[in-house]
């Protein structure tokens, strides 16, 4: 697939010669949630629909991506001190505005860990650089272009 929207992101996946689709949908810019919007506004499962977030791992940043059914469990990210990082910082460090921050053609390639929940999927779907559009990739892809770490780090919230 041609890389249509033009970003980093979808730049890096068409040098590589993957298999990838681009979806785009109105972003609502008063939506509290960008990966439950995305799910929402693109009728996909939220199990397949990962949010890229930031972290600040014993002073550098790593980057984690979970469903966006789920929360990040930064103890399962490791380091001894390890929180979200600053926002200026990851808009600097990855080039993307937070909201449409991808894994994928960041300014910087930060150390990367997925969620292994991805691993159950065909298709898992990432932002493709801004808000309002994501790109949908083989979740093997993303390991491979990334070089992600594939572990458990995501928490789920209680059903009660």
């Amino acid at each position: 697939m041609r890389a249509v929207a033009g970003t980093p992101a979808l730049t890096l996946a068409e040098r590589a010669g993957i298999d990838f689709r681009v979806h785009e949908y109105e972003h609502d810019p008063a939506s509290e949630s960008y990966g439950l919007e995305a799910a929402e506004r693109l009728g996909v499962d939220a199990a397949r629909v990962f949010k890229t977030l930031v972290a600040d791992r014993d002073g550098s940043l790593a980057v984690a991506i979970v469903p966006v059914t789920a929360q990040l469990d930064l103890k399962a990210l490791g380091g001894k001190r390890t929180a979200m990082a600053d926002g200026k910082s990851v808009e600097r460090t990855t080039g993307y505005v937070l909201g449409g921050v991808s894994p994928l053609g960041q300014r910087k390639q930060l150390p990367t860990t997925l969620d292994a929940s991805a691993l159950e999927h065909e298709t898992i779907y990432v932002s493709a650089g801004r808000r309002g559009l994501e790109i949908e990739l083989d979740p093997h892809d993303l390991v491979r272009l990334t070089g992600a770490d594939v572990r458990a780090i995501a928490r789920y919230p209680d059903p009660a």
